[in-house]
């Protein structure tokens, strides 16, 4: 899939916007993360967390919570930021949620937390540790089927079984 220019801006400065509401008491770790439906909106997420650490839920999952709660089932793209100046990836858990919503080959915005960063030649060049590509500004792009490969879908619960 891929996405137009304005609206990568768009979905990044969501993030950013999202992050700033992020209840982090005790990591200190704020996170944001947008969501962009395939009717055009954007869904903001921050990480929420709770003194039971259980009940903390991620950007990325609070995103795709409240777009599934609201009938959104399609998307497009998906944007996440921190405050670190690298970028950095969904959880294990977030990773397997947005497995569930979106297409293995949707767009997910890995945005460094000082974006935007100097271009310097490595755009579209492959990113550190072989997943994705650096684009314009920092930005590592990447995809659901690359963050989660071999993964488990609902389609899989629809396979023949033995006996």
């Amino acid at each position: 899939m891929s996405l137009s220019e304005s609206n990568r801006e768009l979905l990044i400065k969501a993030a950013f916007e999202a992050k700033e509401y992020s209840y982090s008491p005790y990591s200190k770790f704020r996170v944001g993360a947008a969501l962009l439906a395939a009717d055009g909106s954007i869904i903001k997420g921050a990480n929420i967390e709770n003194a039971s650490y259980g009940g903390t839920i991620c950007a990325e999952r609070t995103a795709i919570v409240k777009a599934a709660s609201e009938g959104k089932r399609s998307f497009a793209a998906l944007a996440v930021v921190t405050d670190v100046s690298s970028t950095i990836s969904p959880c294990g858990m977030c990773r397997q949620v947005i497995r569930e919503f979106c297409a293995l080959d949707m767009p997910v915005l890995l945005v460094p937390g000082d974006y935007p960063k100097p271009d310097q030649s490595q755009s579209d060049s492959a990113a550190p540790g072989g997943v994705g590509k650096m684009s314009k500004g920092g930005v590592k792009v990447t995809s659901v089927g690359e963050l989660l490969p071999d993964s488990f879908g609902p389609e899989h619960l629809e396979l023949p079984r033995g006996s």
